[in-house]
């Protein structure tokens, strides 16, 4: 029985690609509009979390950007050959993002970023044909950052700082596709909470402006390792006789170091185009190990993530002083290979459609408006790695379609 829970912590790998497998890339108004570009553009306090080396290239002494998102997204699952159809209901999630940057000289400028990147939730409907993989997830997670940025030159300028994270998770799964209580009409099922989850990161960066017009960023964000330790485990529904009370558990995931390279461009005084592309190390996400302290001993649930990019283009139009409109599309390669494929993270490649605007109330105060379309491509995968209680492994799977649509709003302020 130790290896029927091979699947129970697995929700905790869900803050690798954000909210249940929906890979969404929200941290700030300005730049979501612009495809998410941002690595080489310099317009806001939204520079923290893009590249920090460019904080110093901002005109005024103080920037504030503060903003927020609702996420819609729904997942359909089908199998044909066996007749299951699902879907999931999703609360609305709501990520948060706040920067600011002070300009202490012409050559030094310190920024803070607080955002919530993992910030939404999964409902899968109650005892559907998965949910002994999983039920429902609750994640949160909250970004600390603070940055400096030292301009050494005319044109060039470094940046970074640490990254402090600190979150919490909730989730539940049946433990398996029959077993139930005594009764043999509610399924034995366990939820697993785990808060105060904190680590340590940093990211890195600089910004190169080699003409007036031309700007070219770098940046670069480290793996960050969650531990969740003594959380608790709660057994429902389980027969006396398997022995499972409630217990605590300790595991690990890494959160991937990414890499961000781009360049923006000044085509007239209006119009500016950017371009970013992003690779993330996915393969550092092998397996998911899970140590219970109890008789249940550890569990090992395999991943094997790969490598993966995205590539992001923007475009601005400065209409007037009054408003900015801003478009953009972004590619993002899914990290999941064929046999991998688990109803917490369903997910394939995906397509961005973005777009916003700025309204300028006054000189120093703006209204940024953007939204979000991510179209994922539809998946027939499966999970081949589920460890039933004979000790062999079972497979689960059928056609994943699932879409996002994220309307924001944020307030800009400089002086």
């Amino acid at each position: 029985m130790k290896k029927l829970f091979s699947f129970l912590i697995l929700v905790l790998a869900t803050s690798s690609v954000f909210a249940g497998g929906y890979r969404v890339s929200i941290q700030g108004q300005k730049q979501l509009a612009m495809g998410h570009t941002g690595v080489a553009v310099i317009s806001s306090a939204e520079t923290v979390f893009f590249n920090p080396a460019s904080m110093a290239f901002l005109e005024d002494k103080f920037n504030l950007s503060v903003g927020a998102s609702g996420i819609f997204s729904q997942v359909k699952f089908q199998n044909t050959e066996f007749g299951w159809t699902s879907e999931t209901d999703n609360p609305l999630g709501t990520p948060l993002n706040l920067y600011a940057t002070y300009k202490a000289n012409d050559w030094l400028t310190f920024g803070l970023g607080v955002y919530t990147p993992y910030g939404s939730r999964v409902e899968w409907e109650e005892d559907w044909a998965g949910s002994h993989l999983v039920n429902d997830i609750d994640l949160s997670a909250i970004f600390i950052q603070p940055s400096v940025s030292i301009k050494l030159a005319d044109f060039f300028s470094i940046g970074g700082g640490p990254i402090y994270v600190t979150g919490g998770v909730n989730f539940n799964r049946n433990l398996s596709r029959s077993l139930t209580d005594d009764t043999g009409e509610n399924r034995a099922n366990v939820t697993i909470d785990a808060s105060g989850i904190n680590a340590w990161g940093y990211n890195v960066g600089w910004t190169l402006k080699p003409t007036d017009k031309l700007t070219i960023g770098f940046n670069y964000r480290s793996e960050i390792t969650m531990k969740a330790e003594d959380g608790d485990a709660d057994f429902e529904n389980i027969p006396p006789s398997l022995g499972f009370d409630d217990t605590t558990f300790d595991s690990e995931i890494p959160l991937p170091s990414e890499v961000t390279v781009g360049l923006s461009y000044q085509i007239t005084d209006k119009w500016l185009a950017a371009f970013d592309y992003n690779r993330t190390q996915w393969s550092a996400y092998e397996s998911l190990n899970v140590t219970f302290n109890n008789a249940a001993g550890t569990s090992v649930n395999l991943r094997n993530y790969s490598d993966a990019s995205t590539y992001r283009f923007g475009l601005q139009y400065a209409h007037n002083s009054k408003f900015t409109f801003r478009g953009g599309i972004y590619f993002d390669e899914s990290p999941i290979e064929d046999g991998y494929f688990a109803p917490e993270t369903p997910r394939g490649d995906s397509v961005g459609y973005t777009g916003g605007l700025t309204y300028n109330v006054t000189d120093k105060l703006g209204i940024d408006l953007s939204f979000l379309y991510l179209s994922f491509k539809e998946e027939t995968n499966s999970y081949d790695y589920f460890v039933e209680s004979n000790g062999e492994n079972s497979s689960f799977g059928g056609t994943y379609s699932n879409s996002t649509f994220a309307p924001g709003i944020g307030v800009s302020y400089k002086f």
